[in-house]
């Protein structure tokens, strides 16, 4: 052990100080444990939140979307096949878009509708029963009978129905309406229902059949487009242009990142500030630092005095108070990281922090601790202990034994 490690050892031993320094010690590496824990579990909440929305957007839409220019597209086989060819694409599949109303015993709501194939599509959605959405919607394909729909949870709320309910549908702008005519209304069976936890999907949107769906607005085999789906969602740029490259220029490709760019931009840039502004409770922490430092200088004045008479240089005084400040802050941000991952998985454990779905797209807290963010925040906990500990080492360095000696 070095001359500098030894005596830095000892002065950071509780019982060799006095009471005083040894609160303000204490306090200092409680405050930046502090500071740690609560930067840790914030920007856990916002990397959960981000990540969370990310997946459950990428588990109900399509990576790219791909549609022909003010028209339906009727050779969409040709394309799936040329499309899947492609080595980044995994799969893709057509579907339509359109607009209704749902109306049941209890109520009337507007509603989305995305006609799917059931065996094609990659929509990664699982219904309250257990099952998924393809599945559900395969096994109530029956000619005999109303096609079936997956509803959201909240949709199916404000209905005021359950799976297995008939429902009557009346849907905007079929092919077929005669302007003079009401328009037709096709009764429908709730097949499952699902809930994302996210209000603008389970608030709005029903899942049918591809085919059944055509049959009820009158078109033949045409589609609103296709829906890729990618095994790296986040190349989605290279891959739109290449598959626009492939199909020529009556075709128009958008993808999750174009949709949702203002909402995940916002979402990065809120995290940033909350590392900007958490950060001010570690650098409050860091002033109970440099306090615990100085009354350290001023208890070990004579102590200071008598080893640099015996022959300790400067810098050796003051790489022994720097030292002690790194061990402080070291001790802080290893209690700080301990309490932000305990606190995080008792978040992650027991969702008891509910959340209007309406507001916040999500319905519960999601927390997700990452080795960067734990990185990030230990290292630039640690650089400003350094940064903290530098004036209390140099007052050290620069006492003269003869002064620390008549007034130690």
């Amino acid at each position: 052990m070095s001359f500098v490690t030894f005596v830095a050892r000892r002065h950071l031993k509780i019982r060799n100080q006095r009471k005083l320094v040894r609160l303000i010690t204490l306090l200092a590496t409680f405050g930046v444990g502090v500071g740690v824990m609560v930067l840790m579990v914030v920007i856990a909440v916002m990397t959960g939140f981000q990540s969370e929305l990310r997946d459950r957007i990428l588990g109900i839409e399509a990576h790219v979307t791909v549609m022909r220019y003010n028209d339906w597209m009727g050779d969409y086989p040709l394309h799936l096949d040329r499309i899947e060819a492609l080595p980044e694409v995994s799969h893709a599949a057509p579907f339509i878009y359109s607009t209704g109303m749902l109306r049941s015993a209890n109520g009337v709501t507007g509603v989305v509708l995305r006609g799917i194939d059931p065996r094609r599509s990659g929509i990664a959605l699982g219904t309250l029963n257990g099952g998924d959405l393809g599945r559900s919607l395969d096994q109530n394909d029956l000619e005999d009978a109303p096609p079936g729909i997956v509803l959201g949870a909240v949709l199916a709320a404000k209905l005021n129905i359950e799976a297995g309910d008939d429902l009557l549908l009346m849907v905007a702008g079929t092919q077929q309406a005669n302007p003079r005519v009401l328009p037709r209304m096709q009764r429908l069976k709730v097949a499952a229902l699902f809930d994302t936890g996210m209000h603008q999907y389970d608030g709005t949107m029903g899942f049918v059949n591809i085919h059944r769906l055509q049959e009820i607005i009158g078109v033949q085999d045409v589609v609103t487009g296709l829906e890729i789906r990618l095994h790296d969602p986040e190349m989605v740029e290279e891959a739109s242009a290449r598959i626009l490259s492939l199909l020529g220029g009556a075709y128009w490709a958008n993808h999750w990142k174009q949709m949702h760019r203002n909402l995940f931009s916002m979402l990065g840039l809120q995290k940033i500030m909350m590392y900007v502004i958490l950060t001010l409770i570690i650098i409050v922490g860091a002033f109970n630092v440099v306090s615990a430092l100085i009354m350290m200088v001023k208890e070990k004045t004579r102590d200071i005095a008598i080893l640099k008479s015996m022959g300790a240089d400067s810098g050796s005084i003051g790489k022994i108070f720097l030292y002690k400040g790194m061990t402080i802050g070291a001790v802080g941000i290893g209690l700080g990281l301990l309490g932000g991952v305990v606190l995080c998985m008792i978040l992650a454990r027991y969702p008891f922090i509910e959340l209007p779905g309406d507001v916040y797209f999500l319905t519960t807290l999601p927390v997700r601790i990452t080795p960067i963010d734990m990185a990030i925040i230990a290292l630039g906990t640690f650089a400003i202990c350094v940064f903290a500990s530098l004036y209390p080492a140099r007052k050290a360095a620069g006492l003269k034994p003869v002064d620390g000696i008549r007034y130690g």
